[in-house]
């Protein structure tokens, strides 16, 4: 039964453990023995010398090469003697790091068996103990469950939204075409507003998923330039800074901004877009007061605030593109809600990481 544990197939860094700390333990101690040994006899063979040289009488010279023979098959036989002493103790050694290794190693295998247990995302191996090397890999498979339930989450609200906000334009085609074309021009751009809606929500869709894989090449875009393109209105102090990535989705980010600002306006309301820092980008409107816990989900797929209905000409995806953007550039967004006696509305600032630049002389 112990043969079958040591050799077995799940030991294998157990084993490696014992047989290097065998392993060791031999090298150091034959290292330790032929030292000892040599100095010995180096010893034995000064003082030996010596007595030699100062003896006249020949029984005397004799007796002491008779002696200094004897004491050479003594180093010889403590030399063998402790050299198989050495491969017992080394045997016993690799023994001793195989139990060590096996008291180490057993929290790992109680998470490997925890791990194989788990049924879902939601569950996690929740190791306790003392806050060592163990702990802190439990704690980092831990939080990477965490961040996949997060996603996991996140890509089944998306797909169920994205089902529900296609399944209305569908809805109202099918309804259309069962009333029937005839020469009715109300069916005919009520199809074609469908549509629209239709390709502006699917370019709205591989726009966030193409945002979401990253960014595959960079080049400096000057963001002042960008938002002075998008915006004819906005207030860019200094230059804006510089930043390393994808003019076209900066450029959209940007768009985005404006439109969300203007779509969610009040009648005689004000849009301020203003570059006021090296990479700092933010967005000022008025419009409908929203709740502070409502701020958050707004950057979520198709989630509308006020004053836009389902059937207007968005598909709820502009802010979750501005953040998706943002973050594949490095950046983050962050909106805070205005209060009436303000004009109520969003502030929107985006933060871009800049690239340090030389100007020419």
């Amino acid at each position: 039964m112990v043969s079958e544990s040591f050799l077995g197939a799940g030991s294998t860094i157990r084993t490696r453990i014992a047989l290097v700390y065998g392993g060791v333990f031999l090298v150091l101690g034959a290292v330790l023995l032929l030292v000892v040994n040599l100095l010995v006899r180096a010893g034995t063979d000064a003082d030996t010398d010596a007595i030699v040289a100062r003896a006249d009488d020949v029984a005397v010279v004799e007796a002491y090469e008779i002696g200094d023979d004897i004491s050479r098959a003594a180093g010889q036989q403590m030399l063998m003697w402790s050299c198989m002493s050495l491969l017992v103790i080394a045997c016993g050694a690799v023994v001793v790091g195989w139990w060590t290794a096996g008291r180490v190693l057993r929290p790992v295998h109680e998470m490997t068996a925890r791990a194989r247990r788990l049924s879902g995302l939601d569950e996690r191996l929740d190791v306790r103990g003392p806050d060592d090397e163990l702990k802190e890999l439990g704690d980092t498979i831990d939080a990477l469950l965490g961040r996949l339930e997060t996603a996991f989450d996140s890509q089944r609200r998306f797909i169920a939204n994205a089902s529900h906000e296609l399944r209305t334009p569908l809805a109202t085609q099918r309804a259309a075409i069962q009333v029937g074309l005839d020469d009715s021009c109300d069916v005919r751009q009520i199809l074609l507003d469908s549509n629209l809606r239709s390709e502006r929500l699917i370019d709205g869709l591989l726009l966030l998923a193409r945002s979401e894989r990253g960014l595959a090449e960079r080049e400096d875009v000057p963001l002042g330039d960008v938002v002075d393109e998008e915006y004819a209105g906005a207030c860019v102090v200094g230059d804006g800074g510089v930043v390393r990535g994808s003019r076209v989705l900066l450029a959209q980010l940007v768009r985005n901004l404006v439109a969300n600002a203007v779509a969610y306006n009040v009648p005689g309301g004000e849009v301020r877009v203003r570059v006021e820092a090296p990479g700092v980008l933010t967005v000022v409107n008025t419009g409908p007061v929203v709740p502070e816990g409502d701020v958050d989900g707004l950057f979520e797929p198709f989630r509308r605030g006020e004053g836009r209905d389902r059937m207007g000409p968005g598909a709820g995806l502009g802010l979750s593109i501005v953040r998706s953007i943002a973050l594949a550039h490095g950046g983050a967004v962050r909106a805070v809600a205005r209060g009436a006696a303000e004009g109520g509305g969003l502030v929107v600032t985006v933060t871009l990481p800049v690239t340090v630049t030389t100007v020419a002389v």
